[in-house]
């Protein structure tokens, strides 16, 4: 089994450990705090988490939660601005500025990383810190950052602690049906093999469909792309007027998902069916958006996985990354 397929594997062991972690993290500065907003700054496979989880909290937080993956922060931020920076190794250059502007900014910044400069800075200026596991890539990591992104804000006063069980809920349910998901995972990767994945989902889980569009980019290697419902009906859907033999169309589905959007997209599967080169569907299981979530991208995770085992490739490397990295560093 490949590295990056016993990362996935070990899926429902990171987040038992996240919670862990969690449930030791005993913040310095967050109790008295009286917050007006919360921006959660990341990238890639470090700042994916605060999409996912700004969308899953999003009716109950008191507050709003943004999401920033830029070297800068907006305006507003201020002493009553909660900033969590998230950055698995700690020295990602846009996430260190964006840190920088939050210390000046004078606002209240909780730290997610496994060290680097992030950790230094933290310390260097008494911010809260949650040090998660070293040594592993990013994206693969997503159990532990995005657990700790629910502690925060728990912990800041801004949402309960019902994400507890629904987790633990997603754990259970992921482990009990290990091989199922992998059996559906591997179909769907045959399929998209050779294809351009089209992936829709509806609004509220946009995290989850970016999450497996990321991981087909970095795992497969490929080019795809997705949009959000009801959103792409009033654009994306007319571009469907013509044959797209080489597309792949897979829509992220949920038995919660409001009735309206439903038929919206039974609606657009006709046309999908039409003009695509194939229409797949992956149903979720789980009694919450959290462990719907969490389902899900357990399973895309393995899709693209077994889509680098059809191509011949490591799923690991990120070699072009490492170039731009390195071209950066020059300048």
């Amino acid at each position: 089994m490949s590295d990056m397929k016993n990362l996935v594997q070990n899926f429902p062991g990171h987040l038992q450990e996240a919670i862990q972690i969690g449930e030791k993290f005993k913040p310095m500065h967050l109790g008295s705090a009286d917050f007006q907003h919360c921006i959660i700054t990341g990238l890639g496979g470090s700042g994916i988490g605060g999409t996912i989880v700004s969308e899953i909290v999003a009716g109950e937080c008191k507050v709003p939660v943004l999401v920033n993956k830029d070297y800068f922060l907006p305006a507003f931020v201020n002493e009553k601005t909660l900033v969590i920076v998230s950055s698995y190794s700690g020295n990602t250059e846009e996430t260190l500025q964006a840190f920088e502007a939050a210390l000046k900014a004078k606002a209240t910044i909780v730290c997610v990383t496994s060290g680097g400069t992030v950790a230094e800075l933290a310390r260097k200026n008494n911010c809260d810190l949650i040090l998660i596991p070293p040594g592993m890539p990013p994206r693969s990591c997503l159990g532990y950052s995005l657990t700790q992104l629910f502690y925060i804000l728990s912990k800041a006063g801004l949402i309960g602690t019902s994400f507890t069980k629904q987790l633990q809920q997603a754990i259970d349910r992921i482990t009990s049906e290990s091989e199922a998901i992998r059996n559906e995972a591997k179909q769907l990767a045959e399929s998209l093999y050779r294809k351009i994945p089209v992936i829709y989902a509806v609004d509220g889980y946009n995290g989850v469909a970016t999450r497996f569009r990321q991981q087909i980019n970095e795992n497969s290697k490929m080019l795809c792309w997705h949009h959000i419902l009801p959103e792409m009906n009033h654009n994306e859907l007319v571009g469907w007027a013509e044959e797209h033999p080489a597309c792949a169309v897979v829509i992220l589905r949920n038995r919660s998902d409001y009735s309206r959007t439903q038929a919206r997209i039974e609606i657009s599967k006709e046309v999908f069916a039409k003009y695509a080169g194939s229409v797949h569907e992956i149903w979720s299981k789980g009694d919450s958006r959290l462990e719907c979530s969490l389902y899900l991208i357990h399973l895309t995770d393995w899709v693209s996985c077994y889509l680098a085992d059809y191509k011949g490739i490591d799923a690991v490397e990120v070699n072009i990354i490492n170039h731009l990295k390195g071209s950066l560093a020059k300048i």
